[in-house]
């Protein structure tokens, strides 16, 4: 018994010896590979800022082509919309100009 009460502490303070080195060895291998991460980034983070005068060039013809394209809608839509009002009012107008002389003739 009195052999496991002096063992027993000299191995539980190895494997802790031991824990401890394999945290740092991991702590040192996690830095590493941080640090190559974060280069990646920046590298890519480069090549986007590289590539945005071509975006905003792109935004900026969308943004033209649609204007142009809700302008054409636009008038398509205010022509068709005259035709059809334009129909529907001397369809009125007619009425309108039929009834008041039978009212005029009538008196």
């Amino acid at each position: 018994m009195e052999f496991l009460l002096e063992f027993l502490p000299i191995v539980i303070y190895i494997l802790l010896i031991i824990i401890l080195i394999i945290g740092i060895v991991l702590a040192v291998k996690l830095i590493i590979t941080l640090d190559k991460v974060e280069r990646t980034v920046d590298n890519v983070n480069d090549k986007i800022h590289a590539l945005d005068n071509l975006f905003h060039i792109i935004d900026t013809t969308t943004d033209k082509i649609v204007l142009v394209t809700d302008k054409v809608v636009e008038s398509i839509v205010s022509v068709i919309t005259n035709l059809f009002t334009t129909k529907k009012k001397t369809k009125k107008e007619v009425e309108i100009v039929e009834e008041k002389p039978k009212k005029k003739g009538a008196k």
